[in-house]
């Protein structure tokens, strides 16, 4: 393929959905894979539902992910300013592929939708109010490139969609053709709820003589609960996702394999590994899963493949708590193996910054004689030797007829208030002896 030019149009209602991001960066792979151009497109005319803010978020979102677009960013409240839309429209009003609608706003699942299929004052001859498409006989077809089949609507089932409301503000359906066309879009990636707007819009492209560019509904990316994933459910947001600890580069080759397969099983990819054997035949028909788990897979891969220098910076810009660079610099080495998110970090290592109490169910039954005997061996060391305190500590089980595993575990938890942290002789010897023995103390 040449000249390929795709684009990414969201509309800043709020923070960037995961699925958003996974349309952006097919879109994006899409493009680049044939040497093209990805474009990004603000779809802002929908006043009543824009978050202050979404704008700048999203464009920061793709930044981070680095997903930049080529040539300037299209914003259609500005071609409203121009009055672009309402040209395009009366044009369809005088080929008498349209019509003046002076009747009230109905809600609608999809803006511009109505209830009835054909509208009561499309054959009044009215010249003003919302403008409305004339839907003709017959049918309309395309051949969908993602799910690789042909899909045909009969035009006695497609409404007389708005197309310009009263207020000189588009739709979704003329909008999105328009701007389309004006982009010279050659290849559209959208959401699979938008299908049953795609009768619209090609009637629009083929009574504007527009041509029509390729197009491909990807799946639904499901919850493991069941059902399509939604806000509701836990962070589906990047930004939530990113709050979790999830880093960029884990996140987004996560979502590369939800709706796309290689042909081999390789999993990790880079951007730039993924824009080179990016085939568009690898689109999948079936409706991903959001696997969490997988999620901490990919993420965990990633984390362990920073250096502790690279992996304390992203630690450091991560946790809003003010964080001690000598004791996260010493503690990296302890838990790095044990993360999967930078969350992971203060819940494995935070009993260094700060003394957490024990739930003492936890202990075992020997906990006294442990405790206690523990207790002696650090008290008594002359000097301050990891090799030594490991040594001193071993003895002392084998002295005492101790079980290990009981003795070091009623020692990690009085020492970390927690049953499963990094190794527990490296944490005292890190915590050091006056704080070891204080908090043995407290539960003896």
């Amino acid at each position: 393929m040449v000249n390929v030019r795709t684009r990414f149009a969201p509309s800043p209602t709020g923070s960037l959905h995961i699925g958003g991001l996974r349309t952006a960066l097919y879109s994006f792979a899409l493009a680049k894979h044939y040497g093209g151009k990805f474009l990004l497109r603000i779809e802002d005319t929908d006043k009543k539902r824009e978050v202050v803010g979404s704008k700048e978020q999203i464009q920061e979102i793709l930044k981070l992910f680095n997903l930049t677009w080529d040539e300037k960013i299209v914003i259609q409240s500005e071609r409203v300013k121009e009055g672009i839309y309402k040209k395009y429209a009366e044009e369809l009003v005088k080929k008498g592929h349209a019509f003046y609608c002076q009747c009230e706003a109905k809600n609608a699942k999809l803006e511009g939708f109505s209830k009835e299929l054909r509208d009561p004052c499309r054959e009044k001859g009215l010249t003003s109010g919302a403008i409305k498409l004339k839907v003709g006989e017959g049918k309309i077809s395309f051949k969908d490139f993602v799910l690789g089949k042909d899909i045909e609507w009969d035009l006695d089932t497609v409404s007389d969609a708005t197309l310009l409301k009263s207020d000189g503000f588009p739709t979704y359906h003329l909008a999105a053709a328009v701007d389309d066309h004006l982009m010279e879009i050659t290849h559209v990636l959208r959401g699979h709820d938008w299908m049953p707007s795609t009768p619209i819009h090609l009637l629009v492209y083929k009574y504007l003589g527009f041509d029509v560019p390729e197009i491909g509904h990807l799946t639904d990316i499901l919850d493991p609960e069941g059902g399509k994933l939604s806000k509701r459910k836990g962070s589906t947001s990047c930004e939530g996702l990113l709050k979790e600890g999830y880093i960029p580069e884990a996140l987004l080759n996560f979502i590369m394999l939800l709706g796309w397969a290689p042909k081999d099983n390789k999993e990790i990819f880079s951007l730039e590994e993924f824009v080179k054997v990016f085939d568009e035949k690898g689109f999948q028909k079936t409706n991903p899963i959001f696997n969490k788990e997988k999620l901490d897979w990919f993420n965990g891969v990633y984390l362990r493949e920073k250096t502790d220098e690279v992996l304390i910076e992203l630690l450091i810009n991560y946790l809003d708590k003010k964080i001690d660079k000598d004791i996260l610099t010493k503690t990296i080495p302890l838990v790095k193996e044990r993360m999967n998110k930078l969350s992971d970090y203060w819940d494995l290592a935070g009993f260094f910054y700060e003394e957490r109490n024990a739930d003492k169910s936890l202990f075992g039954k020997e906990k006294e004689k442990h405790l206690s005997s523990s207790y002696k061996v650090i008290e008594g060391l002359g000097g301050w030797d990891k090799d030594t305190l490991n040594e001193k500590l071993m003895e002392d089980v084998k002295k005492n007829g101790f079980k290990t595993g009981d003795y070091f575990m009623d020692l990690r938890i009085a020492i970390t208030g927690k049953k499963f942290t990094p190794p527990i002789n490296d944490s005292i010897f890190l915590l050091g002896k006056e704080e070891s023995l204080k908090r043995i103390k407290k539960y003896i």
